[in-house]
């Protein structure tokens, strides 16, 4: 079988409209010319109707069910970041944010809050951060405004059946669905989702600890810099995604028969790929040529040891977030100078089957993840061209790939191609 590889394009899909999304508007002759050369399709990444979080997005693309695995994101993240998690403990996501009076103003402290700021205000929080029932926790700072927070069991009993600290993400079943974004929120609160002692401990543990933030953040040395260069402060912390247990699945190379390898650089792809016993590679995060052409080179260097190889480009996911078309583009046109300028000149090509697809929609007028099928590109193995000019939302509904009514069905249909 030939090596497989699956380049993640993070929310660079939008949606199909009147006018052209960033993804249609971008310059991206490299990528224009691997779509000509292979057959478009799309896919729902996992299922009609679910705008889903990015950690089942690329759950779901490794050929897992994420509807079915409690994947709890604050396991995952908690082991993409190495922080210790023990069965037993309360694991969750967390990102600094930003309040005003009764109100939640920027989920994201600006999107401008740097990784030392954000260790400096960990630090704090570690050290002065108390809690009425004296649980021990450990908050650790990723990657800009995201973290990850875990509860010390000790003994206690906790419960993951809690909504949400996070009025942009809706618990159901076991993955968090995304909310149409909005300027401003109310103050979250915690709630059991059951009358269970543990869920009711567990939603109070978690208000405690983001209001009790706030006033150890708000005029700390970092936030009162911020205020004066005119950026808003990261003065609360939200949460969501709890978990208590590490998940069981089968591992990826057991259940495909094919060595993995995981390039990325968050804590949810790092987590999962760890979760599945994927190798991991982890970069320092980066957008320009330079950061993509490194990962392209990387896959290209791996592909002989690695019978599948997964690379997650993060740019132009947090534009679409934030509304900035222009921005979205140019993150895309900075992938395709880089990365696929590099495949697309390689000669290992011809002995690969390589995927490119999203692992979620971002459209910018949404400003949050959509429920929008992403498209897919296929190229190499027994795949037909069919004529493709563009990898576009538009294009992708005309291609002979045909449409995914699951992201999980894609890795199957990848290894019937490379057969």
């Amino acid at each position: 079988m030939l090596p497989i590889v699956m380049v993640v394009l993070d929310g660079a899909s939008g949606r199909i409209g009147a006018n052209m999304s960033p993804l249609e508007a971008a310059s991206t002759p490299n990528l224009d010319a691997l779509a000509g050369r292979g057959s478009m399709g799309q896919m729902y990444t996992v299922g009609e109707g679910i705008a889903p979080e990015s950690d089942a997005g690329v759950f779901s693309l490794l050929g897992y069910d994420p509807l079915e695995t409690h994947l709890s994101r604050g396991v995952v993240e908690a082991r993409g970041a190495g922080v210790e998690f023990d069965d037993g403990d309360l694991a969750l996501r967390a990102g600094f944010a930003t309040v005003k009076g009764d109100k939640l103003v920027d989920r994201r402290a600006g999107r401008n809050l740097s990784t030392p700021e954000a260790q400096k205000l960990g630090a704090v929080m570690n050290k002065e951060l108390r809690l009425k029932s004296n649980v021990r926790f450990v908050f650790k700072p990723t990657v800009g405004h995201r973290a990850v927070v875990v509860f010390r069991s000790d003994g206690r009993r906790f419960s993951s059946n809690i909504s949400n600290f996070d009025p942009a993400y809706v618990r159901k079943g076991n993955i968090s669905l995304a909310q149409p974004g909005m300027k401003e929120y109310d103050i979250p609160r915690c709630e059991p989702l059951d009358k269970s002692d543990e869920a009711i401990v567990s939603a109070a543990l978690v208000n405690e600890f983001g209001f009790k933030a706030r006033s150890i953040l708000d005029n700390h040395p970092v936030n009162v810099t911020r205020r004066r260069r005119g950026m808003v402060p990261a003065n609360f912390v939200l949460a969501r995604d709890a978990g208590t247990s590490k998940p069981h699945v089968q591992g990826f190379q057991t259940k495909w028969g094919v060595a993995p390898l995981m390039i990325a650089d968050l804590p949810a792809e790092l987590g999962i790929g760890r979760l599945l016993g994927m190798g991991v590679i982890q970069l320092e995060p980066g957008t320009g040529p330079g950061d993509y052409r490194k990962r392209a080179e990387l896959v290209l260097d791996s592909v002989s040891r690695f019978g599948f190889v997964y690379v997650h480009l993060k740019g132009p996911d947090e534009p679409g977030h934030d509304g900035l078309f222009d921005l979205k583009k140019e993150r895309i046109e900075e992938i395709d100078k880089g990365f696929f300028s590099v495949l697309v000149r390689s000669a290992r090509l011809s002995g690969l089957v390589v995927a490119v697809t999203c692992d979620h929609s971002t459209p910018v007028e949404d400003k949050g993840h959509s429920d929008d099928p992403v498209p897919v590109l296929v190229i190499g193995g027994k795949t037909k061209p069919d004529g493709s000019l563009r990898f576009t939302e538009r294009d992708a509904v005309k291609g002979l790939f045909g449409t995914l009514k699951k992201g999980r069905m894609l890795l199957e249909r990848l290894r019937q191609v490379a057969s």
